[in-house]
């Protein structure tokens, strides 16, 4: 029997990617209203009725950036408490948690950071992914994912062509999902280390440059060796 996955943010734009792809695995897609991460009760009612094997957590707050800046107490409720919520409850039933966070906590100071390396996020988004893998964390059960991921296509304008990172595409992390839902501890998720603007450049030919230094330090990329060694590529 296939085991079963839940996946939280059914209706948001990663688990809509990986309704689509997935091919191998048996995933129940939950919205806001099937399952809402401030509700304790809500969280325990859904997951007690379908029993599944793993939660992948990827209902969050995440963009425009500048939401976390404006909106400090929707991002504190929906990126740490609702975490925090998850973790309860997947720890009271024993469930496997996977846990979507971001490259971002990073200090992104040389780049290429290692999963053990310090965390100092720079901007109020990162922080509220970290404030949820604190509580993650505590549950040994789990796995926490620092991705840098965007849509297919690159869906901006511009792109930074002074800051380094590691972005792949949902689609990319879809197909990695399969190899990774046993592993425990922390994983960079990512692609190859260049700029955000030759990541861009390749898969759209009209994307602009512009200078992000304002906006991010010059180099958030990751270390992805133990990603690639469970992959084999």
């Amino acid at each position: 029997m296939i085991k079963k996955i839940v996946i939280t943010g059914g209706d948001g734009r990663f688990a809509q990617v990986l309704k689509r792809d997935n091919k191998k695995l048996n995933i129940f897609y939950p919205n806001k209203k099937d399952l809402n991460i401030l509700n304790i009760n809500s969280i325990q009612k859904y997951l007690k009725k379908t029993k599944p094997r793993y939660v992948i957590h990827a209902a969050a707050l995440s963009r425009p950036m500048n939401v976390h800046n404006v909106k400090i107490s929707k991002s504190i409720d929906l990126n740490i408490i609702g975490t925090c919520n998850i973790v309860k409850i997947c720890s009271d039933l024993k469930i496997k948690l996977i846990y979507f966070s971001t490259g971002y906590v990073y200090k992104g100071k040389i780049g290429n950071h290692k999963e053990s390396d310090p965390v100092l996020p720079f901007n109020n988004y990162a922080w509220s992914k970290l404030g949820g893998e604190c509580a993650v964390s505590m549950y040994k059960n789990s796995l926490i994912l620092r991705i840098t991921m965007c849509e297919k296509p690159f869906l901006h304008e511009h792109a930074f062509y002074d800051v380094n990172t590691n972005f792949m595409f949902q689609e990319e992390v879809v197909k990695i999902l399969p190899k990774i839902l046993d592993k425990k501890g922390i994983l960079n998720v990512g692609g190859k280390i260049q700029s955000i603007y030759s990541f861009a450049k390749k898969y759209n030919k009209d994307v602009k440059k512009k200078s992000g230094k304002n906006l991010f330090p010059k180099n958030i990329s990751m270390n992805v060796s133990k990603l690639k060694k469970i992959m084999k590529w």
